[in-house]
Formats: structure tokens, C-alpha cells, sequence
């Protein structure tokens, strides 16, 4: 029954859509600010020449280099202004949160409301840039290594000169898009920053397909392979879609009232624990967590390759963090497990909700009001996280061990990718759906006062 009105409702919301004016406007100012973003992956940095960059690129492809391209929508093969995408943003986003969690003083600003969430978005951006200067100085510096390596110059003028500029050009990139992404939030229609990411990726699905086409007519890559990846892909995105649906209802019961025909019934409620609570951010997190050291080491790897015992030391960590190693597909499921815990506990708070609902008199059956009831959804939150917990590693490493088995950079294809995009996208159209249920019953209300107000008269 429910499923069957969730229907009604959207497809009368949909018939809406002609009316819906402000929501057009949001939609079209969201397309147009991922226009923008895609036209920035195609302005190169300054004093970097773009066909010599494509030929490096292509000899240092595979690995971090290529997740992080993927992530970024192919900037940073073409080392645009936006190559570092919002990763940085990102993983400030995870230190700021990571230090409120563990520092007394940024718990306290924390709990100021919406000042406290301020000082930590400002806290946030003051980590972006930094993280952006040190991740583009390394980008820079391996860029004009790599000359002295291949005999090819991909930068026009070295020195410090382009170092700076380097540096200045990367982290306005980020910091364009880390605006732009709040821009979309307010403005316009889905998250963000989870929109730029999901453009960046699905940017990348025309080259490789383009890629698998052309090794199967080349024969690289055979036609039961191409047809194990597309099952391999529909399931997976069969089994997201399930698992981002799935919920754990917990019944809540109100006390007695007394009904307009004088008779006392018992209001019931459910409180909808999804088992995914923190949605794509346990990937994101663990993925940004892994590239930007990776990315750094990869770059200082090539400068101080055979020059010291530093920089073997360096290449060979590369090759045990290469994706599909045993060692780089462990600590990214620890570090999915670990966020997906970290974030739950972060967006829910179990004493908050067991306090709000015996303030409004309902409660659990069987459950004492108060700590106990805390107490309870804490138990049932973490055996869910658990199942959401595997349901994300599991999603996220598999096809990591399919693309170390074949060989084939499936990078979009990946689990991290397919998990973003149908998370991303079923969120989006919830919120459009949600837009057009709040206009539909506008409309109602209005009828229904225009018809009181007729009576009255």
C-alpha cells in the first residue's frame, strides 16, 4: 500500500512540473553551473604545454593517477586549473569533522548551531588551502622532473616562477569549485559537491566506452568479458538501489487521546533507521584519504627515482598501494568501515532522538523512556551499520579485484563510481519529487481556503 501511494504521489507531482517555476530555475542553474565545471577541466594550467602533457600522461598511466583523473572528470591528465578537483575539499572536510570528534574545544563550537557550523566551514576552507598548496607544489615539481626523465618538456619555463603560478592557479581551482558546489546546494537542486563529483565521473563513461568498443573489435578484450562487465555493472546497480532503500523501522507509540467521537486510541509512528545512514561519504572519505598521499608519493617517486634510497623506498610503497594489491584493497575497505561508523555517529545522535521523543510523550514498546530508549536505538543503529558497513566494502573492493584480475581500467565502472552516481542521482530526484509534492499540496491549501472563505460568506 504504501509503495502504491509513494506512486500516485510522484506521478501527480510530475504532472506538476509544468507549473513548477522555482524548481525549473533551480534545475537549469544547477545544469548550468556543471557546464562550467566541465568548460574549467579544459583550461590548462599556465606554462604547461598540453600535447607533451598527454604524452607523459600516457607513459605514467594506471594506478592512483587514473582514479584520481577519473574523480576529476579528466582534468588532471589535462593538468587543468581544477586537476586537484574538490579531493582536497574533501578531505579537509574529514580532518575538521575527525578533530570535533575528538577535541573538546571544537565540540564545544559545535554545538553553537548555526555560528559553530561557520567556524568550522571556515576552518574547512582554511585546510583546502592548504592542502591544495601542498598537493599542487608536488604536482609541479614532478611535472618539471619528468623532463629530465623522458627528454620531454612539458613545462614551457621551469623554475619557481611556475611553481608559484602553479600553486596560485590549483588552489583557485578548488576553491572555484568548492563555490560553485555551494552555490548548486543553495540554489540550486542536490548536493554539490557529491554533483561535481558524480559530472567529473560520468564525463568519463564516452572515452571508455569508446575503449572497451574498440579493444573488442581489436580483440584485446574479448565479447564474454564485455558481457561479464555489463552483468557485473546491472547487478551492482540493482543491489545499490536495494540496499540504498533499505531501512529498519522502529515502532514508536504515543499515549492515549481522546478522538473528535470521544474515543481514547493510541497513535502509532515508525522511526526509519536506514542501514546505509551515511550514504557515499565512507567512500569518498577513503578514497581521498588514499590519493592524496598516493599522489604525492607518486610524483616524488618519479623525481627521486634511482637517486636515493628515499625514493626506491618510495616507488616501492607504490607498488604495494597499486590498486588490486592485497594491501591498498585493505585499507580501503578499513577505511570505508571506519567512516561509515565515524559518519553514522556524526549525522545521529541516539540521545538527541530518544530526548525529542519523550518530550513529545512517545516511546518504544518494551522500552523505557530515556537512556534506555537511547541505549536501544544505539544497539539497533550499530547492528545496521554493520550489514550497511559490508554492503559498502564489499560494493567498493569487488570490482577492485575484478580490474586486478583482468587488467582492464575500469575505473569508471569501479564500485566507489557506480555507488556515487546512483546515490547522487536517486537523491537529486528525491528532491525534485519532494519539490513537486511541496507545490502540489500549496495548491491544495489554497483551494481549501478559497472554499472557506465562500462559505463564510
Amino acid at each position: 500500500m504504501a509503495s502504491r501511494a509513494d506512486q500516485v504521489a510522484a506521478n501527480l507531482s510530475l504532472a506538476k512540473f509544468g507549473e513548477a517555476t522555482e524548481l525549473r530555475r533551480r534545475i537549469w542553474f544547477t545544469l548550468g553551473a556543471l557546464i562550467v565545471f566541465r568548460l574549467l577541466s579544459f583550461v590548462p594550467l599556465p606554462g604547461v604545454d598540453p600535447v607533451v602533457l598527454a604524452d607523459l600522461y600516457d607513459q605514467t598511466r594506471g594506478g592512483v593517477l587514473d582514479i584520481f583523473n577519473t574523480f576529476s572528470g579528466g582534468s588532471l591528465s589535462r593538468m587543468s586549473l581544477i586537476a586537484l578537483g574538490v579531493m582536497p575539499y574533501i578531505t579537509a572536510s574529514i580532518v575538521v569533522q575527525l578533530a570535533a570528534a575528538l577535541s573538546p574545544t571544537l565540540a564545544a563550537v559545535k554545538k553553537e548551531g548555526e555560528a559553530g557550523r561557520k567556524k568550522l566551514n571556515q576552518y574547512t576552507r582554511y585546510g583546502t588551502v592548504g592542502l591544495t598548496a601542498v598537493q599542487g607544489y608536488f604536482i609541479a615539481v614532478g611535472l618539471e622532473s619528468f623532463a629530465s626523465q623522458s627528454g620531454l618538456q612539458a613545462v614551457v619555463e621551469p623554475g619557481y616562477m611556475f611553481r608559484v603560478g602553479a600553486v596560485i592557479s590549483l588552489v583557485g581551482g578548488t576553491l572555484f569549485l568548492m563555490w560553485l558546489g555551494e552555490q548548486i546546494t543553495s540554489r540550486g537542486i542536490g548536493n554539490g559537491i557529491s554533483l561535481i563529483i558524480m559530472a567529473g565521473i560520468v564525463a568519463q563513461m564516452p572515452t571508455f566506452v569508446v575503449n572497451l568498443m574498440e579493444g573488442s573489435r581489436t580483440g584485446s578484450i574479448s565479447a564474454l568479458t564485455i558481457v561479464g562487465l555489463i552483468v557485473m555493472v546491472a547487478s551492482l546497480i540493482l543491489f545499490i538501489s536495494f540496499m540504498e532503500r533499505a531501512q529498519r523501522r522502529v515502532l514508536i507509540q504515543y499515549p492515549k487521546r481522546a478522538t473528535q467521537n470521544g474515543v481514547m486510541q493510541a497513535d502509532r509512528s515508525h522511526l526509519p533507521l536506514k542501514v546505509n545512514t551515511a550514504g557515499v561519504i565512507p567512500p569518498i572519505f577513503a578514497s581521498s584519504l588514499l590519493l592524496m598521499p598516493l599522489t604525492v608519493t607518486q610524483f616524488a617517486g618519479n623525481t627521486a627515482a634511482g637517486e636515493s634510497a628515499f625514493g626506491d623506498f618510495i616507488i616501492t610503497l607504490n607498488q604495494y598501494l597499486a590498486h588490486g594489491q592485497p594491501l591498498y584493497m585493505a585499507l580501503y575497505a578499513a577505511g570505508i568501515i571506519f567512516f561509515c561508523f565515524f559518519y553514522t555517529a556524526v549525522v545521529f545522535n541516539p540521545e538527541e532522538t530518544a530526548e525529542n521523543l519523550k518530550k513529545n510523550g512517545g516511546f518504544v514498546p518494551g522500552i523505557r523512556p530515556g537512556k534506555n530508549t537511547a541505549d536501544y536505538l544505539d544497539y539497533v543503529l550499530t547492528r545496521i551499520t554493520v550489514v550497511g558497513a559490508a554492503y559498502l566494502a564489499l560494493v567498493c573492493v569487488l570490482p577492485e579485484y575484478v580490474m586486478a584480475q583482468t587488467n582492464l581500467p575500469i575505473f569508471f565502472l569501479g564500485g566507489t563510481s557506480l555507488l556515487i552516481v546512483v546515490n547522487v542521482t536517486v537523491d537529486t530526484v528525491t528532491q525534485i519529487q519532494s519539490h513537486l509534492l511541496a507545490l502540489q499540496y500549496g495548491d491544495l491549501l489554497k483551494k481549501a481556503k478559497l472554499k472557506g472563505g465562500r462559505r463564510k460568506r
